[in-house]
Order: C-alpha cells, then structure tokens, then sequence
C-alpha cells in the first residue's frame, strides 16, 4: 500500500508544473502562486498523515493553494482595484478547473521563462524552479554557482515578469521560433536535473527526465521543422531508453556494464530516425545535433566492445571546438582513453582541475584512466579526491568500492632524505 508521503512525493513530481500553471492561469499572481503552493504540499503532508489521503490528492493541493492565494490577496486589501501581476494573451483562455484537462499548460510556463525580456543567465533556471520544481540547490549546482546566488538571481527573475506584464500563453509563432534555442536549453537542463545525481541517496529521477522527454514531444509537434528541436528530441530519446539499465538494487551500474537488454528499443528506433534526418547545422542546433550522434553511437552498439570510440572522441572534438566546455572537455578524455590509451585521456584531463575544481568526476576519471595506466599510486590519490568532493551516497559508494579494489600503493621509488 501506497504511504502517504509516497503519494506526495509522487503528486510533486508529476503536478507540481502543472498546478503552478493552472493557478497562474486562473489568479495571474506570479508573486504568490509559488509560495502558495508549497504551503499547499505542506499542508498535505501533516493532513494526508492525521486523517487520509484524499481521492483526487492534485485537485485537493490545487483547492488549498487556491485558497491561499485567495487569502492574500484578501489580506492586502487590494483585490478589487489592484491590476493583475501577470498578464495572459487577450486570445488564451484558461484550461478547465479539472486537471485532467490541463494539456500542456508547462510548455507555455516554460515559453513565459524564456521571455526576451529575461536575463539568459535567468530562463531555464525559472523554468526548472517554475515548471518541474526543482530546487534552488540543485539548480545552483546545475548552473555551478552558489545557492544564494541563484536564489537572488530566481528572484530577480520572478519580479522582471511582474513588472514586465510578460503574459501567459503560447506566443505567436515568429515569436515561439525566436525563443527556440533558450526553450530546447531549458528542457534539456530539465532532463540534465533527472540524471545529474543530487546530494543524498538518490542516483536518478527518471520521471523528472521522461516529463522532459514529453515536453521536446509537444515541441517537436509544434514544430517539427526546427533543426534544434529534433535534435533535442532525437538526444533525450537515446539517452532516456537506458534509464533501466542505469543503477541495480540500489547501485551505480556505469555504462560499459549496462544490460543492454533493458535498453527501450522503440525509444531507441524513434531517436535513429530522428538522427538519420539531421544535416550539419550551426549554434546551439549544432551543438544538439553532435550530442546526438554520440548518443546514437551508443544504442548502435550491441555491446560495450562494439562502441565507435573513434567516432564518439571526434564529434566530441567537434562540439569542444564549438562550445570550450569543460564538461565536454571531461567526456572527450573518457572516449580519446577508450578510441586510443588511457595516457591520451590523462593528458586531456591536465586543465580541467582549475576548470571544475569542486567537480569529483575530474578526480574520478582521472583514477581510472591513471589505474588503467599503470599508475596506481596517481589513482588511489584521485580515488581519495573523488569521494572527498561527492556527495551522492551510490556515487560515493561506487567510487569507495573501486578504491577498496586498487592494489596497494607502489612504494616511493626516490631515495630516503630526499623530497
């Protein structure tokens, strides 16, 4: 039987953008709404425990959030002569009360956070704050900046569409073709926040990743011909058809010793054909279409031995020489290591230390590649560093596992006395 906290917890993941969107829809108070509804979930959480969870636990946190925000504005005393704080296009109209009638209320809740009128640094962390729920310390960390900045910069962001009267609602679609780079970012960052392991037990959240999924769909249909946008499809399809494959009872299970078997073959068709369709491109289009060809790589290959490593260090040349990524720079080593030695792969590794220097899969890699070398003295260092700086507890186990399996430390070969 189902807890409630389990119900809540699932309710969040699943409704948390789509009742943040109805309730904007229906009260246009930006400033609110948000507020509102965490208190909604709080609520739920000491009621659902005293008395019972409720038939339809969406349309109960929808009603109290509801109320909530009621109340303010019944408090401020300003309802009747205060204008709304958030605007909505003349011709949208606000979907039904009942949820199940919601649509796809997120993608305009994404499209209003990718507003020109927001700063760039600001869009898709809004969305990932507005529109999945993310939290403000793991959008910090998605974005490599401390939580009080990017709780300072949400802020900031929240306030510009109030007193913008950026409107809700899909937006013509000269101007939806405009805002398409920052949209397919803001989706793919939300599929990045289902897969990049937070602080504490949890190595993935596949349902976070797969409503992403949903939302490059709904793009894709409403514009199918953006070069970007089947590239972002074709990339989360390939990547999310190995969800299954990704941890066992409770542990990491890396990509080389993934059963392939578990892999979503109709996800994997649905993504090559996608892939098969895309030419070369420029901008961010071209950067999704090289991501996606190393994707495509991998679903290709039958086994681990199979993988066109050569193939996968060259596009990942390509889109390096394109974005100065350090992150790309990280998973070029991996696949140069792979496609030639595991020496090729340290030596590409030598700046990225200064480049992320609180990221553990420097050290992580680096212990590996050097193990594979012949250098374990460098790989038990780097093992040491890579636990030290994570703080996901599967990936910290993984990596303490692989450190408990080095052979012990070679002895110092210089001479005693001297340093």
């Amino acid at each position: 039987m189902t807890s409630p906290d389990q119900t809540l917890e699932a309710v969040y993941r699943a409704e948390w953008g789509r009742l943040l969107a109805l309730l904007l829809a229906r009260t246009r108070r930006l400033d609110l709404v948000e507020d509102a509804l965490g208190e909604a979930f709080a609520r739920a959480a000491e009621h659902w425990h005293r008395d019972w969870v409720p038939d339809n636990p969406s349309g109960w946190l929808y009603a109290t959030a509801y109320r909530q925000v009621v109340s303010r504005v019944r408090a401020e005393a300003v309802a009747a002569r205060k204008a709304p704080l958030l605007a909505v296009r003349a011709d949208w109209e606000p979907p039904d009360e009942h949820l199940e009638q919601l649509g796809d209320d997120q993608l305009h809740l994404i499209l209003l956070c990718c507003h020109p009128a927001l700063p760039p640094e600001s869009r898709s962390a809004l969305a990932l704050r507005l529109v999945v729920g993310t939290s403000t310390a793991q959008i910090a960390r998605l974005f490599l900046v401390p939580t009080t900045t990017m709780a300072a910069r949400l802020t900031r962001a929240k306030r510009k569409i109030v007193r913008a009267g950026i409107p809700l609602g899909p937006p013509p679609g000269d101007e939806l073709r405009s805002r398409i780079d920052e949209v397919c970012r803001t989706i793919y960052l939300a599929f990045t926040a289902g897969y990049t392991p937070g602080d504490g037990p949890e190595l993935l959240r596949a349902d976070v990743a797969g409503e992403a999924v949903r939302l490059a769909s709904v793009l894709h249909d409403l514009v199918p011909d953006a070069p970007q946008v089947r590239s972002l499809l074709a990339l989360l399809l390939l990547q999310h058809s190995r969800r299954d494959a990704r941890q066992q009872h409770g542990q990491l299970v890396t990509l080389a010793e993934q059963d392939r078997s578990l892999w979503h073959r109709h996800q994997i068709r649905a993504g090559l054909a996608l892939v098969d369709a895309l030419q070369p491109d420029r901008g961010y289009a071209e950067e999704l279409r090289l991501q996606a060809l190393i994707a495509a790589q991998h679903a290709l290959a039958a086994t681990a031995a199979e993988t066109d490593w050569t193939a996968i260090a060259d596009h990942y040349a390509a889109l390096e020489a394109l974005t100065g990524s350090p992150i790309v720079r990280l998973n070029r080593a991996v696949a140069v290591a792979e496609a030639h030695t595991p020496q090729a792969g340290l030596t590409l590794l030598a700046e990225l230390d200064d480049a992320l220097p609180d990221n553990h899969r420097v050290p992580a890699v680096r212990a590996e590649l050097a193990r594979r070398a012949g250098d374990i003295n460098l790989s038990r260092t780097s093992y040491r560093t890579a636990i030290d700086l994570c703080t996901n507890n599967v990936e910290k186990a993984y990596l303490l596992d692989k450190f408990s399996n080095l052979p012990a430390a070679a002895p110092d070969p210089r001479p005693k006395g001297h340093h």
